[in-house]
């Protein structure tokens, strides 16, 4: 498996209408090959951001790159620009391959 995270620094001011934006959205991610699950995150709150994180898993590394060439990921992310105005600094990528995994019952 794989996981994509993109790292957010948002505005406090800016939090809910981020939020709103994200949660309202069309992901264009069911029926992507290989697509398992998408979590819009929320982390910590300090004085001057609040830290947001996305991640998705991906039956593997190859499935994520070919979304990321597909016509999904562009239709998903046509609109990104728009919401510039909610970060302190650009997304921060992090993607991880999966070496184990322990599920609940």
């Amino acid at each position: 498996m794989f996981i994509a995270m993109n790292r957010f620094r948002i505005a406090p001011a800016s939090a809910d209408a981020f939020e709103t934006v994200w949660t309202s959205r069309d992901s264009y991610l069911r029926g992507v090959p290989g697509f398992i699950a998408f979590h819009l995150l929320r982390g910590p709150a300090a004085e001057d951001h609040v830290l947001y994180a996305s991640h998705t898993l991906w039956r593997s590394h190859a499935d994520f790159e070919a979304w990321t060439q597909s016509e999904a990921f562009r239709a998903a992310h046509a609109s990104a620009g728009g919401t510039r105005h909610f970060h302190l600094a650009p997304p921060q990528f992090e993607g991880f391959e999966v070496r184990q995994t322990i599920e609940g019952p």
